[in-house]
């Protein structure tokens, strides 16, 4: 692995990181942030403002009108890119719409790509439902929702949450489970615009966190009639397809997660080189400087995981492993050096005097979402125990 960038990348990232400070972060107190994320004229008003600049949709293949990065050159822009968390949705690279480009270019055939895959590059919005209040969620084999084959289409039943951007959204990628037919309890794909009368959502869920554009809502189908033209890939193959997004979706979520903690620190390490206590800055306190320490070693460290798990993806590795590993460690240290950012912060760390106390509760999802810590610890344990069963080695003590 070679660890340094191209030039023109590094100039990408510079540039980048220039845009966001200087055109994007005016716009964090913009009353048109709200609860629910950015609302969609202002997302309209940041797209447009990226373009201008040259770097809307830094991961959208070129023949869509994106700079078609590869996914480790994504590691430097997209962490750029998290310096504001409104960044992202400035260069349309905020989730779920990165993971369901990344999802439609490789596995929709021509007709989806015209009629979804096109538009989300060019700035719509898409959601991708998954997630069920009683159901699926860490464990994706519980899928209650289902799909019926009727006549040559399908009838899709159930309920999903915690959807993120579907309000405003303009498709939805549906994952459910087969009822009948050969693939019967298998898991499929379906795409659907979200404008049909048997979509619904429910409400809106209030959640820690405000910067996805549409929020996370509660979505309801009910007898949604889907013709065959509407399943992404083959009929049984969503599991599959899950991993064509997952790998890469969880690397660009520590992508851009990286680049606010590096915000949060950035902010903490000025404080504690100007506030004086005990006779000197706080900074030269061991109790304050490890602080700010820990939090360069666990930026570093988050940083060189995640690319070489990017890399390995640019190789053509399957990546299952590597991305799993990267989740957990980056998504805990991250929250690390941000709670330490708060902590040396004091009072002001807790209040909206900066940015950090927004960033601290826009993180701390991170340890769940794309998969709790928990299961893939769990999943990782499972595999080591796996290798060491087909090695068949007796302990040699």
């Amino acid at each position: 692995m070679n660890f340094e960038f191209p030039e023109a990348i590094r100039a990408l990232a510079t540039e980048t990181r220039a845009f966001v400070t200087e055109s994007v972060i005016p716009f964090e107190d913009d009353p048109r942030w709200g609860d629910h994320g950015p609302s969609d004229d202002l997302r309209r008003e940041l797209n447009d403002l990226a373009r201008r600049a040259g770097l809307f949709g830094p991961h959208i293949p070129r023949e869509l009108g994106g700079l078609g990065l590869g996914h480790l050159d994504r590691a430097a822009v997209f962490e750029a890119a998290g310096y504001s968390l409104l960044g992202p949705v400035a260069l349309h690279c905020a989730a779920p719409d990165e993971g369901n480009i990344h999802l439609l270019d490789q596995v929709a055939n021509d007709d989806q790509k015209d009629r979804y895959l096109s538009p989300l590059a060019q700035g719509e919005r898409s959601c991708f439902a998954m997630t069920e209040p009683d159901g699926a969620g860490s464990d994706p084999g519980m899928l209650r929702t289902t799909a019926r084959p009727v006549g040559g289409d399908y009838v899709i039943d159930g309920r999903k949450w915690l959807i993120t951007g579907a309000r405003g959204a303009q498709f939805v990628i549906i994952m459910a489970k087969m009822q009948g037919g050969e693939a019967d309890g298998r898991a499929t794909m379906f795409l659907s615009p979200m404008d049909r009368p048997e979509i619904r959502i429910v409400r809106d869920m209030h959640t820690i966190d405000s910067s996805f554009a549409g929020g996370h809502c509660v979505v309801d189908f009910a007898d949604l009639r889907l013709g065959a033209d509407a399943v992404l890939g083959e009929v049984g193959k969503g599991f599959e397809y899950a991993q064509v997004r997952l790998a890469p979706a969880r690397l660009t979520h520590c992508m851009r997660w990286l680049g606010a903690a590096a915000r949060a620190h950035d902010i903490a390490l000025r404080h504690a080189a100007k506030r004086k206590a005990f006779g000197t800055e706080i900074g030269r306190h061991e109790g304050v400087g490890f602080m700010l320490a820990d939090n360069e070693i666990d930026m570093r460290s988050a940083r060189l995981s995640l690319q070489e798990a990017a890399w390995r993806l640019d190789r053509g590795e399957r990546g299952a492993t590597v991305s799993s590993m990267a989740k957990v460690q980056c998504s805990e240290a991250i929250w690390r050096v941000v709670d330490n950012a708060v902590q040396v912060l004091g009072g002001i760390g807790i209040s909206r005097e900066t940015a950090v106390e927004r960033i601290f509760r826009e993180v701390r999802g991170f340890r769940i979402y794309d998969g709790p810590s928990e299961v893939h610890r769990w999943s990782l344990a499972r595999k080591a125990m796996k290798r060491v069963a087909a090695e068949g080695q007796e302990d040699r003590r």
